[in-house]
This record gives C-alpha cells, sequence and structure tokens, in this order.
C-alpha cells in the first residue's frame, strides 16, 4: 500500500499495539492531526499542555506495562516535553515520543519553532531518530518500539519534518518485534547461591525493576524460601504485599525504622531491582560498609555504581528470582525471623497522632483512603511532602498501584500520569497533591472534564512548599526563605470553575465524609484539605548521616 507518511504513522502504531496516545496538535505535525481525524483503532487524549501529555503518557505506560505514546508539535511543544522525558528516563518507562520538525529544506535556518531536538534529547533518552526520506519511516518508528522495551525500558524520540508526513511512500504491515531476553549467567547465580548460604541474616531489598519485571509471584517465593524480611525503595512499592507479616516498609531517608535497622543489622542484602540512590543509602560511605551485597539487576551499569557489590546478576529480575528460586531450599524460622518479627510488629503497634485538631493529619487522611478502597486503588502522587505521606498511610498490596515521579522528582507529574492511568485502566485513580505541585498543573482540570475522567484529587494544602520548607526547618534554622505562600487558595473553588466537584476538608471530622461522597461522584474531584503549615514528613535521616540515624521530631 501507499500512503503518506502521517498515515504511515499511525499504521505503525496500530501495527505496535498502540490503542492510546497523548499529545497537543500544532504546525509541524498538522498532517498527522489531520490523518488522524478520521484514523480508526487508535483514541487520542489532548491535554492542556504537552508536559501533562508527557506525563500521562508516562501513567499508562507504568500501570499497562506497554509502550507509552506521545506526540508535539515543533519548537515550543517539544520542549515542552522535556521534563516528561527525563522522568521516563530516570524511572525506566518504555516510551515514543514523536516530535514534528520544520520541513527539511528548512532545518538549520533558525526556522519558526525550529529547535534541535535531537541534541537536547541526546542525554535523556535511550536513543532518537530524525526521519530524513519517507523510506525509513515505518522502519524507524518499529526500531524505536523495540529499543524502548529492550532490556531496561526507557523513553525513544523520533523527530520528523513536516514534509515527510506529506510525502507518500510504500507500506507493509510487519509483526512487531519482541527483544530477546539475555541468558543468565550460571556463575553469577552460583556466586550469590553461596553467599546466601552462609547467610544468617539475610535482607531483601526491593526497587522499581520489581514492578517494571511483574516478579510479584517470584518475589513471594523467594522470601518465602529463605524466611527474611523484604524492604522496599520507593519505586519498589506494591512489588511486594505492604501487609505481609515479614514486610519492614519503605527503606531510606523517610523509611521505617524497622527497614533501616534491619539493613543495619543484616549480613547479606539482597538487592532485586534497585540502584541504591542517594535517598535510600544517605550516606554511601557507612551504607552495609560491612555487609554483603547480591546486586540482581538488568542493567549492568548499576551494579556498583553507588555500593560496591560483592556478587551480582545480571538479568530481568523475574527470570532471576525464578533461577533463583528453583535453587533454592526452604529455610526454617530462625532467630533472624523473630527478631525482624518483633520490628515489624513495634513498628504497626505505633498509634498514629490525628491532632491538631483544627486541620487536617495527611497520614491519617490516607490511612482513611486506604480503608475505603480496601487497598485496591492505583495512587499518584507528586513530589515533596504529599508523597511521603502517601507512601507512609497507604498500603500497596499489588503491583503498580503507586505511581510516582521517583528518580527526577518532578512537582507536577501526578495529574497527568493520573490522567494516563485513568484512561488505561477504566477506573477512579486518587492523585495526592501537594499545593505548591497543584499550581503547576491545575490546567488539567480542563482535561479531565473534557473527556469525563474520574480521578479524584486531594490536595494536602498547607499554604507552603512543605518539603523545602521542612528542610529548611531542621537544617537552616528556620529561614523560611520562599517557601512560605501569602494566602492559601480554594482549591475547591478553582475546580468548581472549570465543572469539577469541589469539596472542602477543614478537620480530620470530616474526612470519612468527604472520602464517601469523592468515591460516589460519577466523575472528577477536588478534596481541598487544609493541612497547618508546620506538619511534617517524618521520619527523616539528615543529610550525609548513616540510613539508621532517624530523626524522631514532634
Amino acid at each position: 500500500m501507499r500512503y503518506t507518511g502521517a498515515r504511515i504513522i499511525l499504521e505503525c502504531l496500530k501495527e505496535q499495539g498502540v490503542d492510546t496516545i497523548f499529545g497537543y496538535p500544532g504546525g509541524a505535525v498538522l498532517n498527522i492531526y489531520d490523518e488522524l481525524h478520521s484514523f480508526k483503532g487508535i483514541n487520542h487524549i489532548r491535554t492542556a499542555h504537552e508536559q501533562a501529555a508527557a506525563h500521562a503518557a508516562d501513567g499508562y505506560a507504568r500501570v499497562t506495562g506497554k509502550v507509552g505514546v506521545c506526540i508535539a508539535t515543533s519548537g515550543p511543544g517539544a520542549t515542552n516535553l522535556i521534563t516528561g522525558i527525563t522522568n521516563a528516563y530516570m524511572d525506566s518507562v518504555p516510551m515514543v515520543f514523536i516530535t514534528g520538525q520544520v520541513p527539511t529544506t528548512l532545518i538549520g535556518k533558525d526556522s519558526f519553532q525550529e529547535v534541535d531536538i535531537l541534541g537536547i534529547t541526546i542525554p535523556i533518552t535511550k536513543h532518537n531518530f530524525m526521519v530524513k526520506k519517507i523510506e525509513d519511516l515505518a522502519s524507524i518508528i518499529r526500531k524505536a518500539f523495540y529499543i524502548a522495551k529492550k532490556g531496561r525500558p526507557g523513553p525513544v524520540l523520533i523527530d520528523i519534518p513536516k514534509d515527510i508526513t506529506s510525502e507518500v511512500g510504500d507500506f507493509c504491515n510487519e509483526k512487531p518485534k519482541e527483544p530477546v531476553k539475555n541468558s543468565i549467567n550460571e556463575e553469577e547465580i552460583n556466586s550469590a547461591l553461596e553467599l546466601i548460604s552462609k547467610s544468617k541474616k539475610p535482607v531483601i531489598v526491593i526497587g522499581g525493576g520489581c514492578n517494571i519485571s511483574n516478579s510479584q509471584k517470584e518475589l513471594v517465593e523467594f522470601q518465602n524460601k529463605l524466611k527474611c524480611p523484604v524492604c522496599s525503595t520507593m519505586m519498589g512499592l506494591g512489588s511486594f504485599d505492604g501487609n505481609h507479616p515479614m514486610f519492614t516498609g519503605m527503606l531510606g531517608m523517610h523509611g521505617t525504622l524497622a527497614s533501616n535497622k534491619c539493613i543495619r543489622e543484616s549480613d547479606l542484602i539482597i538487592a532485586v531491582g534497585a540502584r541504591f540512590s542517594d535517598r535510600v543509602i544517605s550516606n554511601a560511605d557507612t551504607f552495609a560498609k560491612n555487609t554483603n551485597v547480591i546486586h540482581i539487576d538488568i542493567d549492568e551499569a548499576e551494579v556498583c555504581k553507588n555500593i560496591k557489590a560483592t556478587s551480582w546478576i545480571i538479568g530481568n529480575v523475574s527470570d532471576v528470582l525464578k533461577k533463583l528460586d528453583s535453587e533454592l531450599k526452604e529455610r526454617k524460622e530462625n532467630e533472624w525471623t523473630e527478631f525482624i518479627s518483633n520490628l515489624i510488629k513495634k513498628e504497626r503497634r505505633k498509634t498514629l497522632k490525628v491532632n491538631p485538631k483544627n486541620s487536617v493529619n495527611p497520614v491519617y487522611l490516607i490511612k482513611k483512603l486506604y480503608e475505603f478502597t480496601k487497598g485496591e486503588a492505583i495512587i499518584t502522587t507528586e513530589v515533596g511532602q504529599n508523597q511521603i505521606w502517601a507512601t507512609q498511610g497507604y498500603t500497596f498490596k499489588n503491583p503498580k498501584t503507586f505511581i510516582s515521579s521517583g528518580g527526577l522528582g518532578a512537582m507536577g507529574y501526578g495529574f497527568g500520569a493520573s490522567i494516563g492511568a485513568s484512561i488505561a485502566k477504566n477506573k477512579p485513580i486518587f492523585n495526592i497533591s501537594g499545593d505548591g505541585s497543584f499550581k503547576m498543573n491545575c490546567n488539567e482540570l480542563a482535561t479531565v472534564v473534557e473527556y469525563n475522567i474520574p480521578i479524584k484529587i486531594i490536595v494536602l494544602n498547607n499554604g507552603v512548599l512543605g518539603m523545602v520548607r521542612q528542610w529548611q526547618k531542621l537544617f537552616y534554622q528556620k529561614r523560611f526563605s520562599q517557601t512560605t505562600f501569602k494566602r492559601k487558595i480554594d482549591f475547591a473553588k478553582i475546580g468548581e470553575a472549570y465543572g469539577v466537584l469541589g469539596i472542602r476538608i477543614n478537620t480530620n471530622e470530616e474526612i470519612e465524609e468527604a472520602l464517601k461522597k469523592a468515591i460516589q461522584h460519577n466523575g472528577p474531584v477536588v478534596v481541598d484539605c487544609f493541612v497547618d503549615k508546620d506538619t511534617m514528613a517524618l521520619p527523616i535521616v539528615p543529610p550525609g548521616a548513616n540510613i539508621e540515624d532517624i530523626m524522631i521530631l514532634d
């Protein structure tokens, strides 16, 4: 068949199993949007801003495991994607970004809305392409999808000049090429098994790679064989049942006492799909200094990058765990099991202070949300205190139910991600936001109203840039420079202005009724919650301190 370049793009997307794309039209992609007007089989969601389109495609990819697709025009359309591309790169999300470009005859002439998006995105993509000939278009799109999925997933960008989309070329459907998994090195397996056999106090640390590889079943069997504790990085939450009796909770700067003490007392750390970021290890010079480390990861570049590993296994996390599970003998419960069990019981017996009564306790609110949803909801978050409160208040039982910006820490991510997640799952999604983050993306209220996307946005409104202010309080002698807003905004009224149901919560006593109302409403909701500006996300590890030196402050 002979099609225009615009039609070839859409045919290739359909061929790759794409049913939903996110984007924003503009001059350099007009031919694509014109073709999309009558094209069957692909749903397009137009966001209010290209950055939200990138985050929406990201959220869609995370909850489905499919490649997310986002499209934007040249110049500012392309540059507005940069934060979303970087976020996907840092968190290993498979995505294909398609950007329009000025016609090939105008490239390099500082033409209207011309930007060297290839040069800009080299450091933040797995690969990027410019299509210079119509004959190369289909093969480049197919390569982009293959690269995005191969090995450690990540974003790929395709820049397409406008004249390529109007030219006519040959097209023939092909079956999508699936990446071949690398074989697992037997010597690496044997080395790890030897360390495990000698260990008396092992601990499993799970990371984002466990969610990406769908390894929940293998993790459960692995833990059952070792009878050891499991702690999680933020990105690993949900890949192991948070209610499991040997789950110690989140590790690191905002982690639990049980997790951090568990790391300190162990003689073997088995890191599964985790990269040992600074928020997890805090002080690399002291973290697990006298402890053996087995590092399991699909990306060899992560091994010994932040923490020296004693042994490692390179491969898909799920496949590696299957191999180890088949070789391991089941242990009996022992003193280490009992020690950890007591730690966890002590952690879970902690009573939550719900005071002060003249404002909302954010962790209490999120715990109530967990009760109402029975832990079955998908939670997206922005970045800051709201993100930490979400991890502390909600117990994640299932994989791919906690969606947040981990490596980049991008404020404004959660709302866009919730749009993509809700479209993918056709169900309400709860986005936990701070007022600072919500100011960055509240224009997307227009998107959820237009498409009637039933997202429930919980704004923890404390009138400050909470996490930055918290650090100023703890480490900068309370010099609150540019972190306090002069007045609190009524976000419920902003929601109503867009046509969204707005609900206001001022005290803990109002939480249950408000959540019931939000959940029962068949459409988007903004729940504006008054939070005291001095409420902190605790515990916290001081910068550069040992990971077990957690500060508990009132």
